[in-house]
């Protein structure tokens, strides 16, 4: 399978580039920077992009990748801070500049092999400090802003290209043709990733696994695929748990249930561990904690029932590739955003070996997955549902009156989507409540309640996210609905902040 190598210099996009690559077939892995020259060998890239980071190429501690990479004679493409190692690199000069944040107008100045059929411009989304103040010898310019003279340079007959502009996110217009100009016609790279082939690879890969494996099942898309990928390979050598921790959507412990037992032929144990779970959390108000607790927690039951029903030498997990990036635990120097249960909460005592079929996955790759192995369409378009679950939509701490406003709430903002044909043009919708409260007047009397807040976004990847333009008029219905039907509610406000600044779940 050909492959794309992508060096991490700590953007936020980096992971971006890799998913926008993959998009078009082609397989693109994220590394660290400092890879060494001969595990860069090792891993037989078809090219190159060094990824954007918030460095300048002028500052004592600037994160360089070995030299002998750039003489490995591949293809290079240098994405924002990568354009200026570029710059820097070949004899250019970079120079610190007014900074350049967002959408900016790139104009064509060279058609070929990058830039070819982008047309005479398009708008580009800047996010830069430095710039290039002069290009390398044997470089020329091929594209370039108002604000950024050599925003597009090329050395065509070396294959080594540099944007200052970021393509792999949205705001880039054509920036998925411009990555797939470089991988496709610059490093001639076969189209040959499909999750079909994931699927056969995978299932050989873990028919070969000696011992059974605890499944942790969630009744979410991932782990449902984990479930079903692993049975494929090893058949009734899996069993299956479905923890009911009492923080849940609202009855979705029968829902998940029903769902096993009537369409897929694997091995189901449902455990109740409501009190033990929420007993745990009583008091805990810091989000990090809860995080952290619903993790160990998840672990104390599926080592007790492993040592019961053993035994078992592996517990699988639905962990996807944004899980491992945000809990810090990626290959690359990206900041920890939060701890994901099934990622960063592990503790060291565990004695049960970890499979994580899924964890160079993005969603969108998930749900390709959970279509070729016919998961039931209701399963398939979910919305994504956090680990910890409520725990981390209830803002301080968890205690009953908020717990049922959560799933009561978050239910009705779901059956509001449905009914105006919306749920499944959306990626995740809920609502959240916290601690505030605030003065509302029910009939004649004086009500002091709590504050819901309703929150819809769009999103590809769950990586970036943004809100949701709802009609008013459904915003209305919900709040409406929300304030009569729960008697602890007064206000509800709807959240319109993107991912990032913002996260998609707000603890």
């Amino acid at each position: 399978m050909d492959k794309i190598v992508v060096l991490d210099f700590g953007s936020q996009y980096s992971h971006l580039i890799c998913r926008r690559i993959r998009e078009f077939s082609v397989y693109a892995e994220l590394v660290p920077y400092d890879i060494s020259y001969e595990e860069l060998q090792k891993l037989n890239p078809k090219g190159i992009i060094f990824s954007g980071g918030p460095s300048s190429v002028y500052n004592s501690d600037a994160p360089v990748p070995e030299n002998k990479i750039f003489e490995m004679n591949l293809p290079l493409l240098g994405i924002c801070y990568g354009h200026q190692l570029i710059v820097n690199k070949y004899g250019g000069k970079v120079k610190r500049a007014n900074k350049e944040y967002g959408s900016s107008l790139l104009t064509i100045d060279n058609d070929k092999d990058l830039l070819n059929g982008i047309g005479e411009s398009v708008r580009a989304w800047m996010s830069h400090g430095d710039e290039a103040e002069q290009i390398p010898p044997g470089f020329q310019v091929i594209g370039h802003t108002e604000g950024a003279k050599a925003a597009a340079i090329a050395s065509e007959d070396k294959s080594i290209y540099g944007i200052q502009f970021h393509p792999e996110v949205v705001h880039t217009e054509q920036g998925t043709e411009i990555l797939k100009n470089f991988v496709l016609k610059v490093c001639g790279a076969n189209q040959d990733w499909t999750m079909e082939g994931f699927i056969d690879t995978t299932v050989e890969k873990i028919s070969k696994i000696e011992g059974n494996v605890l499944c942790g099942v969630s009744g979410g898309i991932d782990s449902t695929v984990v479930a079903l990928l692993i049975h494929k390979a090893i058949g009734d050598r899996l069993k299956c748990v479905f923890v009911n921790n009492g923080l849940l959507r609202l009855n979705e412990e029968k829902e998940i249930e029903e769902m096993f037992k009537d369409n897929f032929k694997v091995e189901f144990t449902s455990i109740d561990a409501i009190n033990q779970f929420l007993g745990k959390l009583r008091g805990v108000e810091d989000p990090e904690k809860k995080r952290m607790i619903v993790g160990e927690e998840f672990i104390h039951v599926f080592t007790e029932f492993a040592e019961k029903n053993g035994p078992f030498k592996w517990l699988a997990q639905g962990t996807l590739y944004p899980d491992v990036i945000e809990s810090g635990v990626s290959k690359g120097p990206a900041a920890v955003i939060k701890s994901h249960h099934n990622v960063g909460g592990l503790p060291e005592w565990l004695n049960l070996e970890i499979l994580e079929p899924l964890r160079e996955l993005y969603k969108d790759e998930v749900r390709k997955i959970a279509k070729i192995l016919e998961v039931p369409e209701k399963l398939f378009m979910r919305h994504p549902f956090p680990g910890p679950g409520l725990a981390v939509r209830i803002i301080g701490e968890v205690t009953p009156t908020k717990l049922k406003i959560a799933k009561v709430a978050s239910r009705i903002v779901e059956d509001e989507l449905l009914e105006a044909n919306l749920y499944d043009k959306v990626w995740q919708a809920y609502a959240a409540v916290g601690d505030d409260r605030a003065v509302g007047v029910v009939g004649d009397e004086r009500r002091y309640g709590n504050i819901v807040m309703i929150r819809v976004v769009d999103s590809i990847d769950a990586m970036t996210a943004d809100w949701t333009r709802l009609p008013h008029g459904l915003l209305e219905k919900m709040s409406n609905r929300i304030t009569n039907e729960i008697e602890d509610v007064t206000w509800v406000t709807y959240t319109i902040s993107s991912k990032p600044p913002a996260t998609i779940e707000p603890q």
